[in-house]
């Protein structure tokens, strides 16, 4: 039963916020927290010497900040998650952590059902950024999508995948994008699939701003 609960690490400098986030975490008997950390140092160590599936992380802690310390897991570590739960909603912040391998972003504002639907995401390999940010996030994508050269050359997509990729634009899980196209979730996973390959992205925030540059994200 343990080996099938995700296993979580947080790294907080605040003792009161890791006790509120592992009660928060706690109330889900598919979460386990393993280990917690109050520095960026201690946070890759304990990567190191503990079985790990997700790491919760802030940014501003002391030692190397929470961007170092994704950059460093997800070199070292990719099979890791990264979750970050922040203060911080400025781009540069949230440029900072796409750009270090973070699978997520949320504010520490975000609700208990929010965090731990986030978590879950994650761990099924997709992405997941607060609604809060989701702004951000597109701003920190913006200034690639103004380039003369693009990142992404368009390429052929059939009719349904550009209704998935619209859809994951906006942040729709595999079931909701499911429901929504009334296909089956394993369909969509195949389709997400084939659009990685054919776009040549390497994971589901590469087809965001794949489809920004193509302006595919629009009705």
């Amino acid at each position: 039963m343990n080996e099938q609960r995700i296993k979580v690490l947080i790294a907080d400098d605040h003792k009161l916020v890791r006790d509120g986030i592992k009660g928060y975490l706690e109330t889900d008997p598919s979460i386990v927290v393993v280990a917690e950390a109050d520095n960026g140092d201690d946070a890759i160590a304990l990567v190191s010497n503990c079985d790990v599936n997700l790491l919760l992380l802030d940014i501003n802690m002391p030692g190397l900040d929470g961007v170092v310390v994704a950059e460093q897991v997800k070199s070292n570590f990719p099979e890791v998650k990264v979750l970050a739960l922040t203060m911080l909603n400025e781009t540069q912040y949230v440029r900072q952590m796409l750009r270090a391998g973070a699978e997520g972003y949320l504010l520490k504002s975000c609700t208990q059902e929010e965090l731990l639907s986030a978590i879950h995401a994650i761990y099924r390999g997709e992405t997941y950024f607060g609604q809060d940010i989701m702004k951000s996030v597109m701003e920190a994508m913006a200034p690639r999508t103004k380039s003369k050269v693009t990142r992404f050359q368009p390429v052929e997509l059939t009719k349904r995948e550009q209704e998935v990729l619209k859809l994951i634009t906006r942040e729709f899980s595999n079931q909701e994008i499911a429901e929504k196209l009334f296909i089956s979730p394993r369909t969509v996973e195949v389709h997400k699939r084939n659009l990685i390959e054919k776009t040549g992205s390497k994971n589901i925030v590469g087809l965001v701003l794949y489809a920004v540059e193509n302006g595919l994200d629009k009705d």
